[in-house]
């Protein structure tokens, strides 16, 4: 009897156990090992780095409060994750991934529920002798004038209490299991998406910040150099009117004028649309103290990032995760389309206490309890579970496809940042140089000018000169910064706070 026992024990475990779904192996990535090298001629140093060890952390254990270092930033980003749309329905979806994930694991309990039941019948007089006595069970309908006496009039009563379940299947061959492992790797992609969104969002309003600072500094420049062109204006007029001057002197002056005006009012229109930008971005209106007063240098916004190995990095972007995610729900899917082909079992049952009276509910010999098993084995459905089967190897097909594009795309990505990082730091330094060069050629004009020596035309050229380096100065930084900004993103930089 014992081994009767264990042996039925074992069985059942492995029948716990059991599942049809296929092996999961994950596909292995069609990138190279390392990634591409930097443009040739170019002094930034490699774009490949080691995997990184004990003082080097990858982009994804970088929480963005340490990469993103201006505390205005960090208030904006902590603004944007609260309030912004995207970060909010993102969060919302893993709270109705997590009920559907409820609502199926709880399949593979039996659903219990406690009921009370009044049946009451009524017959023809001629029919009422041949119903009282036509059955001896405890069912409902017309059987159940065998248990009591019916009025005179032909009616039957019968009560039930009691507490039971209802089509609970034996989950044998592992379809519940696999559905509810399917709606589970489901809920854990929509975790990974939502971490992907408030990366999208953090990276969002970083470069938005970063467009308005850049667009702040080019309005203060554009009013330094209408300043200067103002001064040399007015000067040239005096002259003008004193007779020294010529007329030529003058129009050139006023055209340099009016373009610097017309290039004013330019960037005070993007100024304030940046702004615009960052408060949909933010979800709330743009906090007072905000102010854009910072310069686009990279140590005071920005920390650096290792690039760590492509094997390493790709499986920690939450996208690359997400799509993993919902390949391997799709392969649990096979496993339950697999076992509609092999029979299920149903389980019905109930017990409690029946009487043909009220008051004789829960009296001694009052006792009632039914159990009624059902297996089901398919064997015509019009090719329905042939069909389902071949649909969800083809839906596991698509989710292949859809995670290795994901891994090329990422590292597309990640080679176009990097590619990014090795030229603009030296374009960074040629149009640096030219500032100063072209500030000093500026200088230098300007103080022949005002000694008579040339004619207002070198100076005209010169501060364009400069008020075109300064331009594309600034143009290139914010390049350099978002460029950054979207590697961090790109990496599979953590969203998430560090402590410490």
């Amino acid at each position: 009897m014992k081994n009767q026992t264990l042996l039925a024990a074992c069985l059942s475990l492995c029948l716990a156990a059991c599942t049809l779904e296929p092996h999961y192996e994950r596909p292995q990535p069609a990138v190279t090992p390392q990634w591409p090298a930097a443009p040739a001629g170019d002094s930034a140093g490699p774009t490949s780095e080691g995997a990184p060890g004990a003082s080097q952390r990858s982009a994804a254990q970088i929480g963005w409060r340490e990469f993103f270092t201006d505390p205005k930033l960090q208030s904006l980003i902590e603004q944007a994750l609260k309030h912004n749309p995207d970060a909010q329905v993102a969060t919302l979806n893993i709270a109705a991934a997590r009920a559907q994930y409820q609502i199926q694991r709880a399949q593979l309990f039996p659903k219990i529920s406690a009921s009370a039941v009044e049946t009451a019948e009524k017959f023809p007089a001629a029919v009422a002798p041949l119903a009282s006595g036509a059955g001896t069970g405890t069912g409902t309908g017309a059987g159940v004038g065998g248990i009591g006496a019916a009025s005179g009039s032909g009616v039957f009563r019968f009560f039930d209490v009691g507490v039971g379940f209802t089509s609970y299947e034996l989950d044998l061959f592992g379809r519940i299991r696999s559905l509810n492992r399917a709606k589970l790797q489901q809920y854990l992609g929509y975790v990974e998406t939502r971490r992907s969104t408030q990366i999208s969002v953090i990276a969002e309003v970083a470069s938005a910040y970063l467009s308005w600072l850049a667009d702040s500094k080019l309005l203060r420049i554009t009013e330094d150099t209408l300043n200067s062109q103002q001064q040399s204006l007015n000067l040239i007029r005096m002259t003008f009117e004193g007779g020294v001057g010529t007329a030529l002197d003058l129009h050139q002056a006023e055209t340099t004028v009016a373009t610097a005006q017309a290039n004013l009012a330019q960037y005070r229109r993007q100024v304030a649309q940046d702004q615009n930008a960052l408060v949909v971005l933010l979800g709330t209106p743009m906090p007072s103290d905000v102010v854009a007063d910072v310069d686009l240098d990279e140590e005071s916004l920005l920390t650096d990032l290792p690039a760590g190995v492509p094997s390493e990095v790709l499986v920690q972007r939450p996208d690359i995760l997400a799509a993993e995610h919902n390949l391997i729900a799709a392969n649990a899917n096979i496993g339950a389309a697999r076992a509609a082909f092999f029979p299920s079992i149903l389980l019905t049952g109930s017990y409690g206490t029946a009487s043909t009276q009220l008051s004789g509910l829960f009296q001694q010999g009052s006792t009632a309890w039914t159990f009624s098993p059902q297996i089901s084995l398919p064997i015509f459905a019009g090719g329905a579970n042939v069909a389902s089967l071949d649909l969800a190897k083809v839906q596991k097909n698509i989710l292949v496809v859809q995670y290795e594009q994901a891994i090329q795309n990422g590292f597309r990505e990640v080679a176009d940042a990097l590619a990014g990082r090795a030229t603009l730091d030296s374009q960074v330094a040629a149009d640096t140089a030219l500032v100063l060069a072209s500030s000093e050629s500026f200088r230098l004009s300007n103080m022949r000018f005002t000694g008579g020596v040339d004619n207002y035309l070198g100076v005209l050229d010169s501060q364009r000169l400069l008020y075109t380096a300064q331009q594309s100065l600034v143009s290139v930084k914010l390049a350099r910064l978002q460029n950054l900004v979207t590697l961090y993103k790109a990496l599979g930089g953590g969203w998430f706070e560090r402590s410490g």
